[in-house]
């Protein structure tokens, strides 16, 4: 794959200043580092978005997450492995990816009621916005994700 354009931040320093003020502030905020990265991997899986995949996958593991459970993000519904409170946030994510399909069902936020704060909750739709626009400029602008060695 080839980028359509080499460094397209260069060309949008306050816009790319506000992104990583909108990550901060995420990062500030009580949700759990290993909670946004499921968030952040399962979206960008939906959206695929190979940069973003790798950059979470790798940042997930570099903080303990197990591969079991990044293997299984994708099925994440039919698999024992995810707390109430990550499945409230993954049905979340996915009602919010895949909004003109879903509307954003009532059902869904209901379970992000039971398991998150309003901060919280405000929050993580914040998180799951700012992914689907990283997505988004990383997909149409073509980035390519790094490339290790075989192990």
């Amino acid at each position: 794959m080839t980028p359509r354009v080499k460094n397209p931040f260069k060309h949008i320093p306050d816009g790319l200043k506000a992104m990583m003020a909108v990550e901060a502030s995420v990062a500030a905020s009580s949700l759990e580092h290993s909670l946004v990265e499921l968030v952040k991997l399962r979206a960008s899986q939906i959206n695929g978005c190979a940069f973003c995949i790798h950059m979470h996958v790798t940042d997930a593991r570099a903080h303990g997450e197990t591969e079991m459970r990044l293997h299984m993000l994708n099925a994440w519904r039919e698999s024992p492995l995810y707390s109430d409170r990550e499945r409230a946030a993954l049905a979340w994510t996915e009602a919010l990816t895949l909004l003109a399909a879903t509307g954003a069902p009532d059902a869904d936020f209901e379970l992000v009621k039971g398991q998150f704060s309003e901060v919280e909750q405000v929050n993580l739709t914040l998180a799951i916005g700012a992914i689907n626009l990283w997505n988004r400029l990383q997909v149409g602008l073509r980035a390519a994700h790094a490339v290790e060695a075989a192990e």
